[in-house]
């Protein structure tokens, strides 16, 4: 593959994220504004709930128009499942067409595994067909164990795709973290996707993770089966792809 064609791909798995805590609605206007043109659409973008009728009506105008992403549970994991439920409600109600739903990471460390399939379970339900990436926080989790563990009570749960992290801790994307997880999702007995999120910065980290993914599950990396979390790597992007 050429290396502008590689760059193709990579745009296409682009879950381009915007979830500054200070931002207001004219921030996320000039965001939108200044964002970088490529040449195909990215899959999707992600910002905090309050902002999605402000990105649904961008999208509208948009040459690439691209799935509208936001997030619950966020970012520490700690809501009830009620509220986590009418979080996804307002969310959909509001133009989303994918939840990224943090996992209760902390009482999956102390091992309260049946509490975060019940809650995982009942995520599913509230996100009906819309798809539900489910966040692990692993640069949170002590042990490959723990990351296993929540990568099988999420596929068991019915996740569309596995998400490393919220990006929100310091510990984001690790290669030993996506390898646990790809293997899982590799064995796993129906079609479940892998994003990767946390500190991907660069292309090259970006395509590296691809490469990963590929290897690992013999599956080629789209839309539908890999995403990556970007917000600065959207620039770089851009500016190779208008090289060629």
């Amino acid at each position: 593959m050429t290396n502008r064609l590689r760059l193709l791909q990579l745009s296409k798995l682009l879950d381009v994220t915007r979830l500054n805590d200070a931002d207001n609605t004219e921030q996320m206007a000039k965001w939108l504004a200044q964002l970088p043109t490529l040449p195909v659409a990215v899959a999707a973008y992600c910002v905090y709930p309050a902002y999605l009728p402000q990105l649904s009506r961008f999208m509208f105008e948009s040459e690439h128009p691209a799935g509208l992403a936001s997030v619950v549970n966020f970012p520490d994991g700690n809501a009830p499942l009620d509220v986590v439920c009418q979080q996804i409600s307002s969310a959909l109600a509001a133009g989303a067409t994918e939840i990224d739903c943090v996992i209760p990471y902390q009482a999956l460390m102390r091992g309260e595994h049946q509490y975060v399939s019940t809650f995982l379970s009942g995520v599913r339900r509230a996100c009906g067909a819309h798809c539900l990436k489910v966040i692990l926080e692993s640069g949170e989790l002590i042990t490959a164990q723990q990351v296993a563990k929540a990568t099988e009570l999420a596929i068991d749960a019915g996740a569309d795709f596995i998400k490393s992290s919220t990006g929100k801790v310091p510990v984001g994307i690790t290669e030993e973290a996506a390898r646990i997880m790809l293997t899982i999702i590799a064995a796993a007995n129906r079609p479940v996707g892998f994003k990767a999120s946390g500190g991907v910065r660069t292309v090259g980290q970006a395509l590296q993770l691809v490469d990963l993914y590929e290897q690992l599950t013999g599956v080629t990396a789209t839309s539908a089966t890999m995403r990556i979390g970007a917000s600065a790597l959207v620039t770089e992007l851009a500016e190779q792809l208008a090289t060629y």
